[in-house]
């Protein structure tokens, strides 16, 4: 096989999308103008659309399925606040065996459902001393370690019906949005949970290192986790506004002498505490 070949087959092709994205609008009145993507623990919000209709994911033609604890596997199209939505009940991640293109494919679709707006949602480590368990950080930018190591779903031939080839990242995340997001925030009396920060994302599945955290901690980011890079970097490419939200779920560990020990257990119960929270955040966000 040619290495053109090679690049060519792992891609999903514009009519792939397609067919998944004409299959489910043929399923559902809905016409969905904001994508949610749920992380660990975070997909109730989506208990919360009107008038809603559900597919598992492994229903949809072409979708991958979701393996992780905590996510339960299913797209939701209905309203919220007066909005046409579709939300994401768990994500892909590459520990789970997905390439980098798969990982990121529902965006793709959501583009063409005719989405125009992406709220993309993920439990993190933080990393910034500053930060608490249970603060919602605002994601104002990102370190894309995978890409580091060539993994980003824009690599292969490009397709000018989904974007550039050279997509700008310097305004990956929106920065009227993520006003909107602290303004309901104050509005909700919990602008003190509010953080705003660089998100890093490494591949997993394990936990960082100690070592790892204070690399980490020396290029700036301020929470780590194991997604949403690759969702914000499609939904770039096709033209998508961005926002992106970290609930902080843990602290890193940056001490030899700690015995404490990170955790996917730790992580589930922190959202459970926070969720309501970070529902009534993105509600209150599409009511401003």
């Amino acid at each position: 096989m040619s290495a053109e070949m090679a690049a060519t087959s792992i891609h999903s092709s514009y009519e792939e999308c397609k067919e998944t994205a004409e299959w489910l609008l043929n399923r559902s009145t809905i016409r969905p103008v904001v994508a949610i993507i749920c992380g660990s623990g975070l997909g109730g919000l989506a208990d919360k659309l009107e008038d809603s209709t559900t597919f598992k994911y492994e229903d949809i033609p072409r979708f991958p399925t979701s393996t992780v604890p905590g996510h339960a596997g299913k797209l939701v199209f209905g309203k919220l606040v007066g909005h046409d939505c579709v939300c994401m009940q768990g994500r892909f991640h590459l520990y789970e065996g997905y390439s980098i293109h798969m990982v990121s494919y529902p965006v793709r679709v959501f583009s063409l459902l005719g989405v125009k707006t992406l709220v993309v949602t993920n439990a993190a480590g933080g990393l910034n001393d500053s930060y608490s368990v249970g603060d919602i950080m605002i994601i104002k930018d990102h370190i894309n370690m995978p890409g580091f190591a060539g993994q980003s779903p824009l690599c292969g031939p490009n397709d000018e019906r989904f974007g550039l080839r050279f997509p700008c990242m310097s305004d990956a995340y929106d920065r009227e949005l993520s006003f909107k997001l602290r303004s309901a925030a104050e509005a909700m009396g919990a602008a003190h949970f509010i953080k705003k920060g660089v998100y890093c994302m490494l591949a997993g599945p394990s936990f960082e290192t100690i070592a790892e955290c204070k690399l980490l901690q020396t290029l700036g980011a301020d929470a780590v986790g194991m997604s949403t890079v690759p969702e914000v970097l499609v939904a770039r490419h096709c033209g998508l506004r961005v926002l992106g939200l970290s609930l902080i779920t843990n602290k890193v560990i940056t001490d030899y002498n700690s015995e404490e020990k990170a955790n996917h257990e730790e992580v589930l119960k922190t959202t459970q505490r926070q969720t309501k929270l970070l529902q009534d955040l993105v509600c209150g966000f599409l009511k401003v």
